[in-house]
């Protein structure tokens, strides 16, 4: 009887809605605090009995009584650290020693976006996989072309894979920058100024860059030279935008897929299940609802980009909290919508659906006209003035048009093998060969084939980097 996001259940793996969970992240949150403790035992400040008691407690969350003194006191965080210092009688005195909450929050917040990239790197790299298969097995299939969702000239549907799994591979490398390059706030206290450590370690040998060092190695991240409150809040900008990057491409490929599914263009669909059911109204419907549902998804990341625009703006001096519900919605949700984006993608690139009479059908209607460039060139090398045959081309075409308009047959082919200006300078079947636009190509299957040469490389190359 309570509200829950369609990101609990529906959207999502289970693993990235683990990773935003609420366990998770007061765990990040215990594991920031125990990595300060651990650092203050070399300056003397902490007992390793009292560091392996936190150590004990740190995945015990007790959601229930956490939330019970959050009711109090009205600070998430402090409630979580009351709740683990119960746990930890004889190391709870000692819990965040010198910290405030950006301290704990910011940097346990970038160990779970670096783990959030993680996910949608493998499943990304799964996915361009996927995409190469597919464009293997249709790099010389013919389609029909469209610019201005007008017909153009032929390509092949593995040359159109191929564009698209282009796109993802730089944002592939793009996220990977991106993952090795977050960097977390730091130990530095209310304003960044470390002034806390300064008198903490004021006597001992250990110093305030040392001790950050070893809780930020600790983390598996690195600070920024310079923090105030908070990391630079242009780092969430930069990360949302990268991901609306992403969601700019899924988007495409969700509406291209949306439009070859359609009549007229056809040539490819997504699966459809024995038990689908396409319409409550209409039996024989077979809606795109996957490539839709990317489609819907991708314009909500790009909002929410926009949102950690303001946020990086509006952070007035060393900081405002204005950033920080909406943080609490925008980060997750954009992680959880690009992961279910991927997901969604890998499962109609393993059931993508070609159709040999929808992919000719366009071919047969329109490609006609798209020879009439190879025709144009065939006519002025063999003496024919280009701009008069152009002139003649171009009334044969519009004539054709309105017949194939109206539902009827293309009679270009017929009509230009009987026009006698033309059979002054080629013959009636040289003109009908090169009409067969099926071949007119260009370069498609070949640089489709060397698409899925370099994407398997590429993952093979990782793929040792990873294992060594």
């Amino acid at each position: 009887m309570t509200y829950q996001s369609p990101f609990t259940t529906r959207y999502g793996s289970d693993e990235m809605r683990m990773l935003w969970s609420e366990l998770a992240k007061r765990r990040a949150w215990r594991r920031v605090w125990l990595a300060v403790a651990e650092a203050q035992v070399t300056a003397g400040l902490v007992s390793i009995e009292q560091v392996e008691e936190l150590r004990t407690h740190a995945q015990d969350i007790d959601l229930a009584r956490a939330q019970a003194i959050e009711a109090e006191v009205q600070h998430d965080l402090i409630a979580e650290l009351r709740t683990f210092a119960e746990q930890s009688p004889k190391a709870g005195g000692i819990l965040h020693w010198g910290l405030t909450s950006a301290d704990v929050q910011d940097n346990a917040d970038v160990v779970r976006q670096k783990a959030a990239l993680a996910i949608l790197l493998e499943v990304l790299h799964k996915l361009l996989l996927k995409f190469a298969d597919r464009i293997e097995e249709t790099h010389d299939l013919p389609v029909m072309g469209f610019t201005h969702l007008q017909p153009a000239e032929p390509t092949t549907l593995g040359y159109r894979l191929s564009v698209h799994a282009q796109d993802l591979l730089e944002h592939f490398d793009a996220l990977l920058r991106l993952h090795r390059h977050l960097r977390g706030k730091g130990i530095r206290g209310p304003v960044g100024t470390a002034a806390s450590q300064v008198e903490m370690l004021e006597g001992t040998d250990v110093t305030p860059e040392m001790l950050e060092v070893s809780v930020m190695q600790s983390l598996g991240i690195e600070a920024y030279p310079v923090s105030s409150q908070t990391y630079p809040r242009v780092q969430d900008y930069t990360l949302l935008a990268a991901l609306a990057g992403l969601a700019a491409s899924m988007h495409k490929i969700g509406l291209d897929l949306r439009l070859m599914q359609s009549p007229g263009i056809g040539g490819a669909s997504e699966p459809f299940d024995a038990d689908q059911v396409g319409s409550s109204a209409m039996p024989f419907k077979r809606n795109p609802i996957l490539a839709e549902k990317i489609c819907s998804l991708a314009r909500l990341v790009a909002g929410q980009a926009s949102v950690a625009w303001s946020n990086a703006a509006d952070a007035g001096l060393e900081r405002t909290l204005d950033d920080s519900a909406n943080r609490r919605i925008v980060l997750p949700e954009a992680f959880l919508a690009c992961d279910e984006m991927l997901h969604t993608a890998a499962r109609i690139m393993d059931g993508l659906v070609t159709t040999p009479g929808q992919l000719s059908d366009p071919l047969a209607s329109y490609g006609a006209f798209a020879a009439l460039e190879r025709v144009l060139t065939a006519l002025v090398k063999a003496g024919a003035d280009r701009q008069s045959m152009h002139e003649r081309l171009r009334d044969h075409s519009m004539q054709a048009w309105e017949h194939v308009q109206k539902g009827s047959p293309n009679p270009l082919v017929d009509a230009l093998a009987q026009d006698t200006q033309l059979l002054e300078y080629l013959q009636p079947g040289r003109i009908r060969e090169l009409m067969h636009i099926e071949s007119y190509v260009g370069l498609a299957p070949q640089r489709a084939l060397e698409m899925t040469v370099r994407l398997r490389d590429r993952f093979r190359q990782r793929t040792q980097e990873d294992e060594s």
